[in-house]
C-alpha cells in the first residue's frame, strides 16, 4: 500500500522560508508526476507545482519565482522550497503522486504565515 509522509510544515513570518518534504514508500512501480496541491480555509484545493519523472515543473501563477519543486527519484521523495512567503500562502499542503496504478495524497501539512 503507498503511503505519503509530508513534513516540514509550520509558522513562518511573512518573508520567511519553509521547505516541504514528502517521502513514498510502497510503491512497487515507478512514479510518474509528484506534486503539491494547498487548501485554504473555505476555498478549493489547488495545485502549486508539479514535476515528472523527467524532471519537467509546472506552477501555479501566484507561486512562480517563490517556490521550487524538486524530487530525487532514488528516494521517492519530492520536495517544496517556498521563498518569500505571504499570508495568503497559508493553507494545508498535500503530497499528491501518480504512478501506473493509480493517485495518491498525502495526510496534509499546515502552513501558516502570519507576523
Amino acid at each position: 500500500q503507498v503511503q505519503l509522509q509530508e513534513s516540514g510544515g509550520g509558522l513562518v513570518q511573512p518573508g520567511g522560508s519553509l521547505r516541504l518534504s514528502c517521502a513514498a514508500s510502497g510503491s512497487r512501480f515507478s512514479i510518474y508526476t509528484m506534486a503539491w496541491y494547498r487548501q485554504a480555509p473555505e476555498k478549493q484545493r489547488d495545485l502549486v507545482a508539479s514535476i515528472t519523472s523527467g524532471g519537467s515543473t509546472n506552477y501555479a501563477d501566484s507561486v512562480k519565482g517563490r517556490f521550487t519543486i524538486s524530487r530525487d527519484n532514488a528516494k521517492n521523495t519530492v520536495y517544496l522550497q517556498m521563498n518569500s512567503l505571504k499570508p495568503e500562502d497559508t493553507a494545508v499542503y498535500y503530497c499528491y503522486i501518480r504512478n501506473p496504478r493509480g493517485t495518491y495524497w498525502g495526510q496534509g501539512t499546515q502552513v501558516t504565515v502570519s507576523s
